[in-house]
């Protein structure tokens, strides 16, 4: 399970943490995120995320 970053605002999705403010549990793989997640920091789009 890799991290991602938020090309806009630069924002880490690490998977280990997962995004649990918005109901994303610790454990889920970017890969599995619901469609319509979008950066906790910006609110840009799963498409604007790029592996690290």
């Amino acid at each position: 399970m890799g991290k991602y970053r938020c090309m806009v605002c630069g924002h880490i999705y690490d998977p280990a943490l997962g995004d649990p403010d918005n109901g994303v549990p610790a454990g889920t793989p970017f890969e599995s995120l619901p469609s319509d997640w979008v950066c906790p920091a910006c609110g840009a789009s799963l498409a604007e995320f790029e592996p690290i």
